[in-house]
């Protein structure tokens, strides 16, 4: 039975992985490429990336909710109220995304209340500009997908992906460094070619739903259903504690960034390099947790929870599987990982320094992503919301200040790697209280 479960969650998440690894290229080669026009640009597309970072990922938190919502009724075969449920989920993204997109015209005056050198700032106010004005077809990007992938087909958002991911260097190419007529924008010019891809994503998603032979029998499009207050709220409160556990995760790093930032751009660049390559090893957990979020969906929706315990109890090992491939290729390859982004001594230096701790914590990352998405799949997103704030920021990110910025225990302030030891003590906190979560409600449904 558990092998037959790996197999059914390897189906799901294999597509997942290749369009999430894809989606962290994006970001890969944001860096990178802006790295290779000066050091100064990397920089602030990293600040820039850890201001916006957050609302990105908000927005795709809510849209989670809509995978559970659809692979439940999908389960109990009441297919008449899938669009119904999915339009009413709309409502509310885009609603979102709007407000996030009127913050676009008082962009710069907000990145000036951002402690940070001054070469870095006009560069920074620019990418963010950019990534404002790309944030509503991000959301209805993200809307779309979770759709597809809320009835198993994972598929189309991988080859999209892999597209929008050949579209982004292209364009970086053209706007980073003035090709073929154009301006050359330097780092800003991440945030135009990223716009530019999210839009057409978007178009891409749209048109798959229009015309899927498979997506007919669910008629999305076929009739509009008005919003209706009640519903968008079900929906809303059931993403919002979703989107508010990535929110702690995501602004914890967001955050470290940013106090890390008045040290200066060899320090930020080294702490963006790790990020950005432990963001990337992550994504094979959290594709495994997405996975197992449709599987229980869909198990709970035919009635079937000890199913669905043996799909999450899958998940957990393949997971921690995952983590010592990932760890042990992090801690051999760190030295050539890091000379990919960058051929600055002092920046290298560091940064492999901070791939060790990267490597440490990938084995509760993965224990908590794939708790909490099996938490989301049996809709019990609010006590996965209280343990993260928990574990982020009453216990990940004081440590990382303690050790980072201060020398109550240690003779000098440890600076990037202390806020690292941070990211492990909040991670580990996380897996231990969201696993302990996850046997309390198997438990119930058991009863």
């Amino acid at each position: 039975m558990l092998l037959k479960e790996a197999k059914a969650l390897a189906h799901l998440a294999w597509p997942l992985l290749i369009a999430q690894i894809t989606q962290i290229l994006m970001g890969v080669s944001d860096t990178i490429m802006a790295g290779h026009y000066s050091a100064t640009d990397m920089a602030a597309v990293a600040v820039g990336f850890s201001v916006v970072n957050p609302a990105q990922f908000f927005i795709q938190g809510l849209a989670l909710a809509l995978p559970p919502i659809i692979s439940r009724l999908q389960g109990a075969k009441a297919h008449h109220r899938i669009a119904y449920a999915t339009q009413q989920l709309a409502y509310g993204l885009i609603s979102l995304a709007v407000l996030f997109f009127l913050l676009f015209p008082f962009v710069p005056e907000l990145i000036a209340y951002i402690p940070m050198s001054q070469e870095l700032r006009p560069i920074t106010a620019e990418y963010v500009q950019y990534l404002c004005f790309s944030l509503p077809g991000f959301a209805l990007y993200q809307w779309l997908r979770n759709y597809c992938e809320g009835l198993g087909l994972t598929k189309p958002t991988m080859v999209i992906t892999l597209i929008g991911l050949l579209i982004n260097v292209i364009a970086n190419y053209v706007l980073i460094y003035g090709k073929f007529g154009a301006p050359a924008l330097g780092g800003a010019g991440c945030g135009l070619a990223t716009a530019i891809v999210f839009y057409g994503m978007l178009l891409a998603t749209f048109i798959y739903v229009l015309f899927s032979k498979r997506l007919i029998k669910y008629q999305l499009f076929n009739q509009f259903y008005s919003p209706k207050w009640k519903d968008i709220k079900y929906s809303f409160m059931l993403g919002l504690p979703i989107a508010m556990t990535i929110l702690f995760e995501v602004s914890l790093f967001a955050v470290v960034a940013l106090l890390l930032a008045p040290l200066g751009t060899t320090i930020v660049a080294a702490h963006q390099i790790a990020l950005n390559f432990s963001s990337l090893m992550f994504m094979f957990p959290m594709s495994l947790g997405m996975a197992v979020a449709i599987r229980v969906g869909y198990r709970i929706g035919q009635k079937k929870t000890e199913a669905a315990r043996k799909s999450v109890y899958a998940a957990l090992i393949f997971g921690l599987a995952i983590a010592a491939f990932t760890a042990s290729l992090t801690l051999i390859a760190k030295g050539w990982i890091v000379f990919a982004y960058t051929k600055d001594t002092e920046v290298i230096a560091l940064a492999t320094s901070l791939l060790v701790f990267a490597a440490l914590f990938q084995f509760s990352d993965a224990i908590q992503v794939i708790s909490a998405n099996a938490l989301r799949g049996y809709k019990d997103t609010t006590a996965m919301f209280i343990i993260t704030f928990c574990a982020y920021w009453l216990c990940g990110l004081p440590t990382g200040v303690i050790l980072g910025r201060t020398n109550w225990l240690t003779d000098t302030p440890m600076q990037a790697s202390g806020f690292w030891i941070g990211f492990i003590v909040g991670l580990s906190a996380a897996a231990i209280m969201l696993g302990l979560r996850l046997k309390y409600i198997q438990r119930t449904l058991r009863e």
